[in-house]
């Protein structure tokens, strides 16, 4: 019974083929897809290509070709499931220079495990530390807080967080030896403790403000050699820095 219907359908199709073409049906279920080519193959070939495949210098190269530019694409569309909202997701890192509202760069003190405010001069630019500061996305972003940042000490296992330390948030130095688990930081995580938000008041010159606590800031004080520590709004300390990209 098969076979009459297909003997059936080659000779209904024979009918439209262009003299010299045969159509041969296989037995194995054709998707929409073959289909879809076939018939649009066939048409193109009705359409003014008769006398192409006629000619003397029509090859089964020429014939591939054409039933080639007939082939319909598939596309497959995905369905993008979304992350949790307030997730933090790590984008990309920059390697950073440093210096606060008078000019002083930053130095490591690893014993006290703390940054100072120092003006550097002469040869004493080597102790100048270097910031790896890591962009993040936040899908439910908080207008106008600013850029979620991570901030590394170059070279080191050393990451800036804020938290309380007493009755009052604290910028403190710790060590992440699993980098990777700063990849993506959840909003009820502990580990929001590393993010700031970075805000651009002028050109490269920007705050850096605590995820975990609103209007406390990265700051230094105006005496030198004192150390980087967190402050509120109105303190009389510097909550401004130069922050430029190193290639």
């Amino acid at each position: 019974m098969e076979s009459k219907k297909n003997c059936s359908i080659s000779q209904m199709w024979a009918n439209k083929m262009p003299k010299g073409v045969d159509l041969e049906i296989s037995h194995q279920p054709p998707s929409m897809r073959c289909v879809a080519n076939l018939i649009i193959a066939m048409e193109r070939l009705k359409s003014g290509m008769a006398e192409s495949i006629l000619s003397p210098g029509f090859s089964d190269e020429s014939l591939l070709s054409i039933m080639l530019e007939s082939v319909v694409e598939e596309r497959f569309i995905s369905e993008r499931t979304s992350a949790q909202p307030g997730q933090f997701t790590r984008r990309e890192e920059h390697h950073c220079s440093v210096t606060d509202g008078q000019k002083r760069s930053l130095v490591l003190v690893k014993n006290n495990m703390e940054l100072l405010a120092v003006m550097l001069q002469g040869g004493r630019g080597s102790l100048k530390v270097y910031l790896n500061m890591a962009t993040y996305i936040h899908l439910t972003p908080d207008t106008g807080l600013g850029q979620p940042v991570v901030l590394g000490i170059r070279d080191t296992d050393f990451y800036l967080s804020c938290h309380k330390d007493g009755d009052k948030p604290t910028l403190h130095l710790e060590v992440v030896e699993d980098k990777m688990s700063l990849s993506e930081i959840s909003a009820e995580s502990d580990l929001r403790r590393f993010l700031f938000y970075k805000r651009d008041t002028g050109l490269n010159v920007s705050t850096l403000m605590s995820a975990n606590f609103p209007n406390w800031y990265i700051s230094t004080a105006t005496d030198n050699s004192r150390p980087v520590a967190m402050c509120q709004e109105s303190a009389s300390r510097y909550r401004t820095f130069s922050i430029q990209r190193q290639s």
